[in-house]
């Protein structure tokens, strides 16, 4: 489909440029203050630009799963209303003409309200509803966003309308079109900020997004975008922005500081490439980091050619902190000039929500509220995932068994019908939890939280022996003996839990004692050894499909089917259908964790 280049792009589409925004008028008597007092012969000036990221449709401080409001073990607290309170404190204290506000992306996917509003009750409709991410943060006052890899996660027309219904740009400057190979979206915005001493300040935030969407939602974007390397974009545009006279250049990234990737060779490109960005391409001042889930409040990186310092700082997700990149400047050489950085985060749990927020939203939180929990089954007894990390639990066993059933119904009649039909999963919530009784769409849907599609491929069991050796690298290595600590024994080598799978239809051991590579044993199908010749269908998500977190052969393998609606829709339509979750009929240990033949548990 071609693509809309609408409001923000289309102001410079003649150069491929991004936006030129205007700042602030002068600014009052409260905020003409000399900042930075080393030299009264010198014009100096500072301001700060907050920075929010992984949103992933986070309003209120609230946990649609499990129906009341969010908490973790740290204390946490999310949503925009939250942030909402930090910003208007910070601008109060610095001046709000002092200050500007990005994100670096992943906003429109992650809760059950902003699936609402792109699938339940679509901001696509004729006549439909504002996204409320979109009115949240227009009413906040973004200046910027950087396009994360989840905005693709509902097709183009979604994000397309989301664009359309914000009042800043969203930038992707490494999101080109597929046939012209210009930018998509706006590469960069340029904000003129205003100082007391006749200067104006430009600053230009350039946006990078991750490449990994051309294989995570490939169904999405193929022969429509295409994402190059975030070092090879910056590399093109840093210099522009510098030569359109930035006084300052900030990249929004929508990628992690650690310089590794979770798709190993198929893509020339790093997943997480921030710090190589700020190593590699002088010119740049400060990076706001998202995409990794991970706290840094300031990371220092020298640029190789420049010898400079970069600053970077990545808020945690979900709104759970502000970060702020305190810049001072002074004047010289007819230009200002970025004399120091410094980077902190603010937790959103030191503040009230923001009722301006709250009461903006109040009418579509609870709309979605009354939709999570509608009844649509029973369970015959209660499913946790607590421990599904560590033990084959019936909670897996049922998306294993939902999603075997519809594939095998999908292949019926076909040249495939006859294979047998295998399955994998992941524990992407260990506080997921079905009870006993009445069933509701939100305990169902909390299987799930990810927009992943499921489809069909073909693989032979020496394949899936592979696949198996490289999921079990997940466990950290245990001798034989020595004491285990569950929550010590997972997430080996950083691995998160979505990118360990435990496959149906199989029965194996994990010889945690072992090295990764030969972990397991007594591998049988039917109860007999696995044939490595013989050929099996599995049931996938379209992420692993795709080349997600890497597994070996999968994305490669021939696929026999797919479909377009998402895994956790198929299970709410199963129980649906159904009307009751009978546990036995699906519930049995297949794998289990070992040491030399001796169960850990």
């Amino acid at each position: 489909m071609p693509l809309n280049r609408r409001k923000f792009l289309g102001r410079t589409a003649a150069t491929g440029a991004g936006v030129a925004l205007a700042g602030a008028a002068a600014v009052g008597p409260a905020e003409a203050q000399d900042f930075g007092h080393r030299d009264r012969r010198k014009k100096r000036y500072a301001f700060t630009v907050m920075g929010t990221t992984d949103l992933h449709g986070n309003v209120f401080n609230w946990d649609y799963f499990t129906d009341a409001e969010f908490d973790d073990k740290a204390h946490n607290d999310v949503g925009l209303a939250k942030i909402s309170t930090l910003v208007e404190q910070v601008r109060q204290e610095k001046g709000r003409r002092n200050t500007l506000l990005i994100d670096a992306g992943d906003t429109i996917q992650g809760t059950q309200l902003s699936y609402y509003y792109a699938k339940v009750d679509p901001i696509t409709r004729v006549g439909g509803p504002v996204h409320p991410m979109a009115q949240a943060m227009n009413a906040i006052g973004y200046d910027a966003a950087a396009l994360g890899n989840h905005e693709f996660n509902y097709g183009i027309p979604v994000l397309r309308k989301f664009e359309k219904q914000c009042d800043f740009p969203l930038l992707g400057a490494n999101a080109l079109d597929a046939k012209t190979l210009r930018p998509a979206f706006a590469p960069y915005v340029m904000k003129r900020v205003c100082t007391p001493h006749g200067r104006d300040v430009k600053v230009a935030v350039l946006g990078l997004t991750n490449p990994g969407i051309a294989i995570w939602d490939k169904a999405n974007v193929q022969g429509k975008m295409t994402f190059p390397g975030l070092e090879e974009q910056a590399a093109k545009w840093v210099p522009r922005l510098r030569s359109m006279g930035a006084d300052v250049v900030i990249v929004s990234a929508h990628s992690g500081s650690s310089g590794t990737s979770s798709y190993g060779d198929q893509l020339p490109h790093i997943e997480n490439a921030a710090a190589l960005v700020a190593e590699q391409v002088p010119g740049i001042d400060a990076i706001l980091v998202g995409h990794a889930h991970t706290e840094i409040p300031e990371y220092r990186v020298t640029n190789k050619k420049s010898g400079k310092s970069v600053v970077l700082s990545e808020p945690l997700k979900w709104g759970q902190r502000l970060t702020l990149f305190d810049f001072e400047l002074v004047w010289g050489k007819g230009c200002w000039q970025v004399e120091s950085v410094s980077a902190k985060v603010l937790n959103s749990n030191t503040v009230a929500e923001d009722r301006k927020i709250t009461g903006l939203l109040r009418d579509e939180h609870e709309k979605v509220v009354a939709y999570v929990n509608q009844v649509i089954g029973t369970s015959s007894a209660a499913m946790g995932a607590a421990e599904a990390p560590v033990k084959d639990t019936p909670i897996i066993d049922f998306i294993n068994h939902v999603q075997a059933e519809t594939v095998k119904s999908a292949l019926a009649g076909t040249a495939y019908a006859s294979l047998p039909v295998l399955s994998q999963a992941s524990c992407f919530s260990r506080t997921a939890a079905v009870p006993a009784g009445k069933v509701t769409i939100r305990e169902v849907a909390g299987l799930y939280p990810f927009e992943n599609t499921l489809e069909a491929r073909v693989l032979t069991g020496a394949q899936l022996r592979a696949y198996l050796e490289f999921s079990a690298r997940y466990y950290v290595r245990t001798a034989a003996g020595a004491p285990v600590d569950p929550a010590k024994l997972t997430n080996a080598e950083g691995i998160p839990d979505y990118n360990y799978d435990a496959v149906s239809g199989l029965s194996y051991e994990i010889d945690i004692a072992k090295a990764p590579g030969s972990r397991i044993v007594n591998l049988s199908f039917e109860g007999k050894p696995l044939d490595d010749a013989a050929q099996f269908v599995l049931a996938v998500n379209n992420y692993r499909a795709s080349g997600g977190g890497n597994f070996p052969h999968v994305a490669a393998a021939k696929q026999v089917w797919a479909n377009s609606e998402e895994i956790r829709n198929t299970i709410i339509g199963w129980v649906k259908t159904q009307g009751a979750i009978d546990v036995a009929r699906f519930a049995s240990v297949d794998w289990k964790l070992t040491r030399d033949g001796v169960p850990v548990f």
